[in-house]
């Protein structure tokens, strides 16, 4: 009986594994990177079943037969493939697929799987990107989200540790990228060079950054436009503007394009304001990407870009309340006139790479940037300052009854520039035979010419009195003291202020750098070393400029990444050098429009300490980011900020210095999107001439930043995007020509929140028949963006108005926008 039911047993046992066997496919192949080496530690999973990729890269799973099985190939700083599978039974097929590491340039890094943690580089999703709602989408945008960066204007401005506009790189396809010099409002700069339709892959670092990377003090984002591999093309359409692209690649797989068309309309925006205008901006822009594959070894691309800002503004009326519950004021405007501002730029690039070896890597590349720019304004403004009716129901309630000033502005500019930048560089990249080592060099020169008109004045009239400046004129007439109304005024009538200025002014750049990276075997912990130097050498020449002379500055820099070998995936970071910022022509013209071309290069010494710790919480992905920085300033060119026009003293008359911590905690906090919360503290001073330490424009202090994203669980078609943005106020600045040691008050807290609500039409395209009509489309979606949801009062500057029988000068905040509705359609192919 026993010998019965044990035949039995295993003649159903073999039975059952047969079927098994029978009703089972096997999966197995080399998971390989972006330089076709194998990848190790590479989770393959199958719904609950998952295997790991050996030290060669090799993996084996078995899924199920006649069905569609989705494999996830997930790497901790790789991006995941997913790939979608059909079977037969018994069946093995052979995928090795290829795992990008979002990296723009070719065997850049020694160690491939770990390369933007050993870099302390934030890597940025370009679908969070296009996705985030904002008054000025894009990377930028993202940016701001983040604690180490801070951008309280509604352009694409942001500053990073204390820096200012002027003090980031930013890059596309390995070319630097130039913005307009004129640019003196949000508004005006519509449109930033990023498209965000073309990008692959952002990478951002806010200090400390490689030698490879230029000479600027701050930080550097450094921007890849994919690839095509297949005809795709995108649209979208909202009241603030649209967007279209279109890419392919030929059947010889030689050629390909990617284009992308924007239009862009602020009239939404600027309606919310405090000031009432008639507004006519027009802003588009035209790019492409082009590439070439003339062979195995070498391979050509073109980037160019043409963009175009019209700027018309009619301002008519505008009504500012401000002080307290007890005494309030405000200030009522009347105005007069237009601005007429135009903004045309050119940009052209060629890159070609060459493939010498499987160790050696070589890129040429020629870029021009052409900038003609004017600034046309006639504006008249006659205001009253003074008590507001209280009382409510009050015919007068919210209107000025008692004016304490009146006066008028009249403001005047014809200013007028013409700008080209042309560009030559070598790079060279080269590895050792073991991959351990890897040499970077690079040569780079850069002609700079300059056409500059500036003529700009001021008139001040206070009750019917001309104000004139208080400082000796430029021709050094000492005007008599004015102090009507009780006395009359005996001397000439000159404006408030008066900047007149011809610049013609040519710079020619030399620079250069040459960086080591390894990594070293410490029992079984990892050292990754990067050491670097890079040079710069520059002569300003032109009209009226015979003492200037070739200025030379070296910067040494270094970066070293340890990797414990603990259970607990953690990196630790340091990095110091000298980052000089050889002057560009806007910091070389102070604020008389004066070139001086003898200005040195301002200097930061920057020491960074920062942590990269990667997790699993609630079985799903998590990274959580701190650094530590301080930054030492000498020969600081010091500056006033007018909305986000830069003013500067061209002096080099100051020291500074910026310390201060910003953390990031990002992950899955929703399954299948990432978000983040972001936390950052900074303190940055400046002492001129040795007067003692004031704080600088940037100093933002605390910084607070979620970028979150969700969908409702009963309705996963409809996806929630919040951007929320919280920063404690920044310096309020001073009056012309006033000692700014007298001014330091601060404008108000900014607080800002964006929500985006978009419904997805194609969230169940997998369950849909071939045929339907949505299956054409990889993503489309209807969606509604409340920009300023709580519709709070944030101050970009402080307008300055004078009481002329007090003398007091009154600090009245420039507001942004208000609630502003906004609705969007994306279509992809």
């Amino acid at each position: 009986m026993l010998k019965a039911q044990i035949k039995l047993f295993t003649s159903l046992f073999f039975l059952v594994s047969f079927f098994s066997f029978a009703q089972t496919a096997k999966v197995l192949g080399v998971v390989l990177d972006e330089n076709k080496e194998p990848v190790e530690g590479v989770t393959v999973s199958y719904q609950k079943k998952s295997v790991i990729t050996n030290a060669t890269g090799f993996y084996a799973i078995e899924v199920p037969a006649e069905q569609k099985a989705v494999l996830i190939f997930s790497h901790t700083s790789l991006k995941n493939v997913t790939v979608t599978v059909q079977l037969k039974s018994g069946e093995k097929y052979e995928f090795n697929p290829v795992m990008n590491g979002n990296v723009a340039q070719l065997n850049e890094v020694v160690i491939t799987g770990d390369r933007k943690r050993v870099q302390g580089i934030t890597n940025l999703d370009p679908e969070v990107i296009r996705k985030i709602p904002g008054a000025m989408p894009g990377v930028e945008n993202i940016l701001k989200s983040l604690g180490s960066t801070s951008g309280t204007t509604e352009g694409s401005e942001y500053s990073a540790r204390g820096g200012n506009y002027d003090e980031n790189l930013v890059y596309v396809n390995d070319v630097e990228i130039y913005r307009p010099f004129l640019i003196r409002s949000g508004q005006q700069e519509g449109l930033s060079f990023t498209n965000t339709d073309l990008v692959q892959n952002v990478d951002f670092s806010a200090g400390g950054f490689q030698a490879k990377y230029g000479d600027k003090m701050s930080s550097v984002l450094d921007i890849t436009y994919r690839k095509p591999k297949k005809f795709g093309a995108s649209l979208n359409a909202s009241l603030l503007g649209g967007s279209m692209s279109l890419e392919n690649i030929s059947k010889n797989k030689k050629w390909s394009y990617l284009t992308g068309v924007r239009y862009r309309n602020n009239s939404l925006l600027v309606k919310s304001q405090q000031t009432q205008t008639n507004y006519h901006p027009s802003f588009a822009d035209v790019q492409m990407n082009i590439n070439y594959n003339a062979s195995e070894k070498w391979q050509w691309s073109f980037l160019g870009n043409i963009a175009q800002n019209n700027y018309n503004y009619q301002p008519l009326s505008r009504q500012t309340n401000f002080g307290t519950l007890s005494d309030p004021i405000a200030l009522q405007i009347f105005y007069e006139g237009q601005e007429k501002d135009k903004y045309q730029t050119y940009f052209g690039s060629m890159k070609s790479t060459f493939l010498a070896s499987k160790q050696s890597t070589y890129k040429f590349i020629a870029s021009a940037y052409h900038t003609q720019e004017q600034e046309h304004y006639d504006i008249d403004a006659a205001y009253y300052l003074g008590e507001v009716d209280t009382n409510i129901g009050s015919e007068t309630f919210g209107n000025v009854t008692f004016s304490r000033g009146i006066g008028s502005q009249l403001n005047h500019a014809r200013n007028d520039l013409d700008a080209l930048i042309a560009n030559a560089e070598v790079k060279g990249t080269h590895f050792s035979l073991n991959k351990r080592h890897q040499i970077d060099w690079g040569i780079k020169y850069t002609h700079e010419s300059i056409r500059d008109r500036v003529v700009e004045w001021e008139v001040i009239d206070s009750a019917g009195f001309s104000v004139n400046p208080p400082i000796i004129d430029p021709q050094h007439i000492h005007l008599p003291e004015n102090d009507q109304p009780y006395n009359a005024y005996v001397g000439p009538l000159v404006p408030y202020k008066n900047v007149r200025a011809l610049n013609f002014v040519n710079v020619n750049r030399f620079s250069s750098y040459a960086q080591w990276n390894t990594n070293i075997d410490l029992g079984e912990h990892k050292l990754y070393i990067n050491a670097g130097i890079r040079s710069q050498s520059w002569e300003v020449s032109g009209d009226n400029i015979t003492t200037s002379k070739m200025q030379t500055v070296v910067s040494p820099r270094t970066q070293f990444t340890f990797k414990p070998a603990w259970e607990k995936n953690i990196v630790f970071r340091l990095a110091t050098g000298l980052y000089y910022q050889p002057p560009s022509y806007r910091e070389m013209r102070d604020a008389n429009g004066i070139v001086n071309p003898d200005l040195r290069a301002q200097k930061s010494l920057h020491f960074v300490a920062g942590s990269d710790y990667n997790f699993k919480m609630w079985k799903r992905p998590f990274k959580f980011v701190a650094e530590a920085f301080y930054k030492d300033m000498t020969a600081v060119n010091t500056y006033t900020i007018d909305n986000v026009r830069i003013r500067y003293r061209a002096n080099n008359d100051a020291v500074a210095y910026a310390y201060g911590f910003d953390c990031r905690l990002n992950g899955e906090f929703v399954p299948g999107t990432e978000s983040w919360f972001s936390f950052g503290y900074l303190k940055t001073e400046e002492n001129q001439d040795g007067k003692g330490y004031i704080a600088r424009p940037t100093d933002q202090r605390l910084k607070f930043g979620v970028l979150f994203q969700d969908y409702m669980p009963n309705i996963p078609s409809v996806k929630l995007y919040l951007n929320l943005t919280y920063n404690t106020g920044l310096p309020g600045g001073s009056p012309s020509y006033a000692n700014p040691y007298d001014y330091q008050g601060r404008l108000r807290d900014y607080r800002r929140a964006d929500v985006g609500f978009s419904y997805l039409l194609t969230e169940k395209n997998n369950e849909r028949p071939e045929g339907h009509w949505l299956k054409k489309f990889n993503d489309l979606s209807i969606g509604l963006e409340i920009f300023n949801l709580f519709n709070n009062q944030n101050a970009i500057t402080n307008t300055w108005v004078r009481d002329v029988y007090t003398k007091n000068q009154y600090a009245i905040p420039n507001y942004m926008t208000t609630r502003v509705f906004n609705i969007k359609l994306t279509a992809r192919l």
